[in-house]
């Protein structure tokens, strides 16, 4: 729970959601009129910080110098815009609490009360406190010095799909030579003389007869067939190229001057 003693933390400080994700910058706090409690922050959100939305500050908390608050990023930005003018109606206030999921009734920030005697009925519920708020209307604080200040730009990033790349297989169709032995038989005329050891296969038989002998010739042809075998794995890969970019963009900050238009703070005085 945020109090009226850290109100002065709250301008200017890194604003996280339960997941650590960075939200925006804190901006004005607005304040309760019956209690003073601090019950909306404004945060900035979005490129360069140009948008600003109301955040309820029941449940929030400091983590060190960052203010965490119970909602994501995604819901911050999502929230009906109201105008920072100075004030939040009842109206307003009521449609930001059913946004957030906050019920007004049993809040801690904001304590609604409808009686005329402490709460004037045109007057808004809750109020901007750019300075700490007192502690009661008899005490008005008081302070002798001036804040200066200068707005700076916050960049963020985001990823953009930018195109895809994909591998694609196909069969193509080629033809290939290779050279194989093959081998056949061919007819050879075999002689041999008569000896003791074949004539009485050679005197066999009749001596004179017509007789036909018969041999099987063979030979080897190519029989070509296909077998697929794995030759390399492809897959794709991406690589993170870092460069820089130049962003421009426009900030405001405050100047201070006597009346007789010397600056005080360093720079330039205006002219005009």
């Amino acid at each position: 729970m945020i109090d009226i003693a850290e109100i002065g933390r709250i301008a200017g400080a890194d604003v996280r959601g339960p997941d650590d994700a960075k939200i925006g910058t804190a901006g004005k706090v607005y304040v309760n009129d019956t209690t003073g409690e601090p019950a909306w922050v404004i945060v900035s959100t979005g490129l360069l910080g140009r948008s600003e939305t109301f955040v309820p500050l029941r449940g929030a908390s400091w983590d060190g110098e960052v203010l965490r608050l119970p909602y994501d990023k995604s819901l911050v930005k999502g929230a009906p815009h109201k105008d920072p003018d100075g004030h939040l109606t009842v109206e307003e206030e009521q449609e930001l609490y059913g946004y957030f999921g906050v019920d007004a009734a049993v809040g801690d920030a904001v304590t609604r009360t409808d009686e005329p005697a402490t709460q004037d009925a045109e007057a808004p519920e809750t109020r901007y406190a750019e300075e700490p708020v007192a502690q009661s209307a008899d005490e008005p604080v008081r302070d002798d010095a001036m804040t200066r200040s200068e707005e700076h730009l916050e960049v963020d990033t985001e990823q953009l799909e930018t195109g895809r790349a994909r591998l694609r297989k196909y069969v193509v169709t080629e033809e290939q030579t290779v050279t194989v032995p093959v081998s056949h038989e061919e007819v050879r005329v075999e002689r041999e003389p008569i000896t003791d050891d074949n004539r009485d296969a050679a005197l066999a038989g009749e001596p004179i007869t017509e007789a036909e002998h018969e041999v099987v010739l063979h030979e080897e042809r190519p029989v070509v067939t296909t077998q697929a075998e794995p030759v390399e794995r492809v897959r794709l890969g991406t690589e993170t190229v870092t460069e820089e970019q130049r962003v421009t963009g426009e900030i405001r900050r405050e100047q201070i001057e006597l009346e007789d238009g010397e600056a005080v703070d360093g720079t330039e005085p205006r002219t005009g």
